[in-house]
């Protein structure tokens, strides 16, 4: 009996052991494929640029996941390079934001407009190394990834608004990184210290279509610009397209003495940024602002080329005096005066964003806006900054 006991056992222990090494057996190739698919998961499907903007996507919808670049991990600044922020808000005359004001809220707690928001965005560059000046503008209703995003919970929003919410430096923070690029100085205006500034460098000539035109005798008013032919533009008749001077003239000056306060679209710099403004005369909207934009601020960096460095250091003084608010001193100030003035002889060169391959129209939040292919403006971006030490290298 015991005999038998014992045989039984380990009969019945063997066929544990069997039963075990059959189920470790039937489990390995399972295992295997998991361990290979953990090691080596499939790739998400790569877009290209061009198959990223013709997607067939719901125009009514949230935008897609917007990857950005902590600011604490952006490369430090390139030598030679120097950023420059400039801003426009949307009024012709507002007080700044106050430092350290929450976002401002309406009725339920929705966005409120009390500060203005930026519709006139503009990097300058100054690369005193590779003897270049850059120009990037942005267009004001990019979507962005929001200053209070979480990992768990982001949220959207559009790039002119966060100054309105957050504030300069958080402006600056959002355009850093997303864009690629450590940007810190800012300088903002409203839009008639834009025009005194204009005004102060004896106005500007531009070359207008028939489109321009026609919005502009909607809104300048008489002795602020005259036509090719030397004839004022609020004057009845036939005006070409052509070079069209915006400069103030004795009419408009006498006009301005005589009436109240109130009146300030009375210049040739006044109807300089009304130009800059136009969005829904001869298509391009947005996009055909941001290149009237640097298009005036060509000009008026050509009528510098001559100056000498007290006219210089006199403009630099003149814009410090017209800011709305900016984080820079009057060392600062002078600082990227004599960078410019090193390289006035420079052709600028400019560049939007978003390029024509990263952007697509969408609707959510009931607002249009545009949602826009960040990493291929970040690839563009630099680009554009690094054609520096190409240059330098050919050289």
């Amino acid at each position: 009996m015991v005999l038998d006991f014992i045989i039984s056992e380990g009969v019945l222990f063997a066929m544990r052991k069997l039963f075990c090494m059959l189920l470790i057996l039937c489990l390995l190739p399972s295992v295997g494929v998991l361990a290979e698919e953990t090691a080596q998961p499939t790739p998400a499907p790569t877009l290209t640029p061009e198959e990223w903007v013709s997607a067939k996507l719901p125009y009514d919808r949230m935008p897609a996941e917007i990857v950005t670049i902590p600011y604490d991990e952006l490369p430090p600044v390139v030598e030679g390079q120097h950023h420059y922020l400039l801003l426009c808000i949307d009024q012709w005359a507002r007080d700044p934001r106050p430092e350290g004001a929450k976002p401002p809220t309406g009725y339920g707690g929705r966005r409120r407009d009390m500060y203005g928001n930026t519709d006139g965005m503009v990097l300058v560059t100054l690369d005193t190394r590779a003897h270049r000046i850059m120009l990037t503008s942005f267009i004001r209703d990019a979507i962005i990834k929001k200053p209070n995003s979480t990992e768990n919970g982001e949220k959207h929003g559009r790039l002119n608004y966060v100054y309105n919410d957050y504030g300069p430096e958080a402006l600056c923070r959002v355009i850093s990184e997303h864009i690629g690029v450590r940007v810190e100085k800012y300088i903002m205006f409203t839009f008639k210290q834009i025009a005194n500034i204009v005004d102060y460098l004896g106005g500007v000539d531009i070359e207008l279509t028939d489109d321009e035109i026609d919005a502009l005798t909607h809104t300048v008013l008489r002795g602020t610009v005259t036509d090719p032919n030397g004839k004022d533009l609020m004057d009845a008749g036939y005006h070409p397209a052509g070079v069209y001077s915006f400069k103030t003239t004795p009419w408009a000056e006498s006009a301005n003495k005589n009436s109240d306060a109130k009146v300030i679209k009375r210049t040739g710099g006044c109807s300089a940024v009304l130009y800059m403004r136009i969005r829904k005369w001869g298509g391009g909207g947005d996009f055909m602002r941001t290149q009237r934009a640097r298009t005036v601020l060509s000009l008026l960096a050509d009528k510098c080329r001559i100056m000498s460095w007290d006219d210089a250091r006199a403009l630099a003084n003149n814009i410090l005096d017209n800011s709305n608010l900016t984080n820079m001193n009057l060392d600062d100030m002078l600082a990227a005066a004599e960078q410019a003035f090193s390289l006035r002889d420079c052709t600028m060169e400019e560049l939007r964003i978003p390029t024509d391959n990263a952007v697509r129209r969408i609707l959510f939040a009931n607002m249009t806006a545009e949602e826009i292919n960040w990493p291929v403006c970040r690839d563009a971006m630099a680009d554009f900054l690094q054609n520096s030490w190409l240059v330098l290298d050919d050289d």
